[in-house]
Parts: C-alpha cells; structure tokens; sequence
C-alpha cells in the first residue's frame, strides 16, 4: 500500500549535540521516524527506517511530497 508522510525540517537531538534534521511522520498512524540532515537523502532514509518500524508491521511504500 503506498502512505504519505508529512515532512518536517526542524533541530534533532542527538547523543552529543543538536543538528538540523529531517522528521517523517505517518499519515496512516503518525509513527515518526527522524533523520540528521536536509538533503533528499535524509528523506528517503527515513522512508526506509518507517518501512522497518511499522507499528504494525505491514511493508508499505511511504512517499512524501517536499515541502
């Protein structure tokens, strides 16, 4: 099934300091997955980290529209 996620630039926290990041969040059931970074890379990253974590375990296709 093919999911949209809502994009988010904002500061993510990490072990030793703050960087600028990506957040994805689920359209479907607003799991969140986050990634270091702004480019389309860090992006895809996290729509291959929400494939991974499905709360409830299904293998969708998570897309998204830049905003």
């Amino acid at each position: 099934m093919k999911i949209y996620c809502e994009i988010n630039f904002d500061s993510i926290a990490g072990a030793f300091s703050i960087g600028e990041g990506v957040r994805a969040v689920c359209a479907r059931c607003g799991h969140e997955t986050e990634s270091y970074g702004v480019e389309e890379g860090s992006v895809k990253r996290c729509m291959a980290v929400m494939r991974e974590e499905c709360p409830k375990k299904e293998s969708n296709f998570y897309t998204y529209v830049m905003p």
